[in-house]
């Protein structure tokens, strides 16, 4: 029998400093979104790996999740003038945005009414006047009204009026324009849970802009690239060179409601798996390289390290960052909108990451790595910076503009992905075995999805 069978399934957690300890000690103010603390027990069962490699399966989310669920499509930098355009594929679908006015954002079935051919390409943005097919020039204004029919004499049968782009639904928050092709859907606002109040004031994402976007194909199924970056408890393995500075088993897990789910963990406070003992200096230079600072008697790793990030990046981006506590400077703090994003509400670590599967292919996936970055107040919008491919084989630090220490970790997370596809294929044991707190996320992300495949 285990030695923690005495405590019920989901209240074990690892001895030592909590994370909630750990940012408290630090003796700042912090926003208590940073410290709300939400956490069911959601069940034990294993996962079928089906679920990751299956056609028949892949093929149920696209009829029953993709067309019914809110994401987000592109920043509301990516259209800041009137008739800039971008479009977004998920799966088999295809959806153009637009900017049809200085104050409204459409999105149309990114496929010509006459005869099929998509509007624009796929993966692509630019700006227009019109929206025209590159087949034989059918055309409609911005707002989707039929324009123009080439030998109009020939389509006699074919009403202006029936013969409008249908449109997808648009919702905006955050900075972020969201889509979801279902016309009878809960408003966004329902998906989006308590992130409307945990990221406002200093954590509004709306005040920050792209400052470098990667797109990278993983060799995996959508959800297996997800789960990846759900959870602290590979750190141990993957990233084992950060146990030194970083915390892993004492992330702490929140599971805000069906959509919306959350891990913080440290950094500038070593693992409860490194037992070395270590200085506040020792645990500072591993954590920056050294570069000849000292840390003062009675000062922490964390302290001295946010302190410096405080001032280099407030200079570098011109934000007063002295309200923003140790933990906001430093930890990585990620949210978990279903059923793709990922959003950090952090200041060192200002991701958001999207998953998506590419065309019909179960384990074949897009990841989009955006970086956030703060901006002063009344800064205008302007054109988001290209996304930039990274092949399959390339490393994340190859990439223009990518840190190359943090682009070898995201090559650690996800090396990891093409192997796990294929022992899913070649397992005997046909689920995988979660814990029931670090990876409670990774649970509730299934739950989510089965409630989406259970509808009509």
């Amino acid at each position: 029998m285990s030695a923690y069978a005495t405590l019920q399934p989901g209240e074990h957690r690892c001895p030592g400093p909590s994370t909630r300890d750990i940012i408290l000690a630090d003796g700042w103010d912090v926003p208590a979104a940073l410290t709300a603390d939400a956490y069911d027990f959601l069940g034990d069962a294993d996962i079928a790996f089906d679920r990751y490699i299956s056609p028949d399966f892949f093929e149920r989310e696209m009829r029953s999740l993709w067309p019914k669920v809110w994401q987000w499509a592109c920043r509301e930098e990516h259209l800041p003038a009137v008739g800039d355009y971008i479009t977004y594929d998920v799966g088999r679908y295809s959806i153009l945005v637009t900017r049809v006015s200085p104050t409204e954002i459409k999105a149309y079935h990114n496929s010509c009414l006459h005869r099929g051919t998509q509007l624009k390409p796929s993966e692509s943005s630019g700006s227009a006047t019109e929206i025209r097919c590159p087949f034989h020039g059918w055309s409609w204004q911005l707002d989707g009204s039929l324009k123009n029919i080439p030998c109009r004499w020939d389509f006699p049968h074919v009403q202006d009026a029936e013969t409008r782009l249908p449109e997808v639904r648009v919702a905006l928050w955050g900075g972020f324009v969201f889509i979801n092709m279902d016309p009878d859907a809960p408003p966004l606002e329902q998906q989006l849970g308590v992130l409307p109040d945990h990221f406002s004031g200093r954590w509004d994402l709306s005040k920050r802009r792209v400052k470098l976007h990667l797109q990278k194909e993983l060799p995996t199924n959508w959800k297996a690239a997800t789960e990846a970056f759900l959870e602290a408890y590979h750190v141990y393995e993957t990233h084992s060179q950060g146990l030194a500075t970083a915390g892993d088993a004492n992330a702490q897990y929140d599971i805000f409601d069906d959509h919306v789910t959350r891990f913080v963990h440290t950094i500038g406070f070593p693992s409860p798996h490194y037992t070395t003992p270590q200085t506040q200096q020792e645990i500072f230079d591993k954590m920056r390289g050294g570069g000849g600072v000292t840390v003062p008697e009675g000062k922490t790793a964390r302290s001295v390290a946010a302190a410096l990030a405080r001032a280099d990046i407030g200079t570098a981006t011109g934000v007063d960052l002295a309200e923003y506590s140790d933990s906001e400077m430093l930890d990585s703090i990620e949210y978990h909108l279903f059923p793709n994003m990922c959003l950090f509400p952090g200041v060192s670590l200002p991701m958001i990451y999207r998953f998506r599967p590419i065309g019909m292919d179960p384990g074949r996936t897009m990841f989009d790595l955006m970086f956030l970055e703060l901006v002063p107040d009344g800064t205008p919008l302007d054109y988001a910076p290209d996304p930039i491919p990274v092949s399959v084989e390339q490393s994340y630090a190859d990439a223009p503009g990518m840190n190359p220490g943090l682009g070898a970790v995201y090559d650690q997370d996800t090396n990891n992905l093409a192997m796990q596809y294929r022992g899913f294929q070649a397992a005997f044991k046909q689920g995988e075995t979660l814990g029931n707190y670090q990876e409670a996320r990774i649970r509730r992300f299934h739950t989510t999805l089965d409630s989406y495949l259970a509808q009509p």
